[in-house]
């Protein structure tokens, strides 16, 4: 990454860090559920969580009592995640600049991988920052979801894998189906373990916040690792080749 690339992409970071909705609403339970599904295949040892935003994933993966890295783009990020968490290793660096002082058993990248520039990039990074058995473990959003596949039907999309507006706010770059999402870590010289889904979603989050009880999203969460193809958010556990 050239000096000018880096430069825009710190000053992008910081500009979507200014007015972040990450955690907000019904996404405060996805992340929430997707830590209980990485905690299945976290082994012990070393963590990496890399683009830990909010730092919502962050105090879940802290609460494990491994040693913990976090390396983000957006210095804000960092320094509200160092000043709640100290014994943290925070690392604010972009994910090229990126030299760990030792290899990790797992590597966590919560909804990271739709907001990079070079998806299959990170991934060979992160799988160079890997023990020999350690895992990665990365989550985004579906395209499949059935929410968006009803959206392109009444015509709110033109193909399930367009930006929305929310996947604007959020600096998304792509929506992962998963083939193309399986396609990039077996591009990266990753073997996948295990894939999955989490959250039947089958309208949009303004109208689930509405209308839904804690208990249903809850029961929907569960719902949606039953059907990953079209759940809301898919996710792999891979390692190395």
């Amino acid at each position: 990454m050239s000096a000018t690339m880096t430069e825009e992409e710190r000053r992008r970071l910081d500009e979507i860090a200014a007015d972040s909705t990450y955690g907000a609403g019904a996404n405060r339970a996805t992340i929430a559920h997707s830590f209980e599904v990485f905690r299945r295949y976290i082994r012990p040892g070393p963590i990496l969580e890399m683009g830990p935003a909010e730092g919502y994933m962050t105090g879940d993966l802290a609460s494990l009592d491994e040693p913990l890295t976090v390396v983000e783009g957006a210095k804000v990020f960092c320094d509200s995640i160092k000043a709640r968490w100290p014994q943290i290793e925070v690392v604010h660096a972009l994910f090229e600049e990126f030299k760990p002082k030792q290899k990790f058993r797992s590597i966590v990248l919560g909804h990271v991988l739709e907001h990079v520039d070079d998806p299959v990039g990170i991934l060979a990074l992160a799988r160079e920052w890997l023990t020999d058995d350690g895992r990665i473990l990365a989550a985004v959003p579906n395209a499949r979801s059935l929410h968006r596949q009803a959206a392109v039907i009444m015509g709110m999309l033109p193909f399930e894998e367009a930006l929305n507006e929310a996947d604007h706010k959020h600096g998304h770059r792509r929506v992962y189906n998963p083939e193309t999402f399986r396609r990039d870590f077996m591009q990266a010289g990753l073997s996948i373990e295990v894939f999955g889904g989490y959250w039947m979603k089958p309208v949009s989050n303004g109208q689930i916040e509405r209308d839904w009880t804690p208990e249903m999203l809850q029961a929907f969460m569960v719902l949606g690792e039953r059907y990953p193809d079209i759940a809301g958010e898919i996710y792999v556990v891979a390692q190395r080749r």
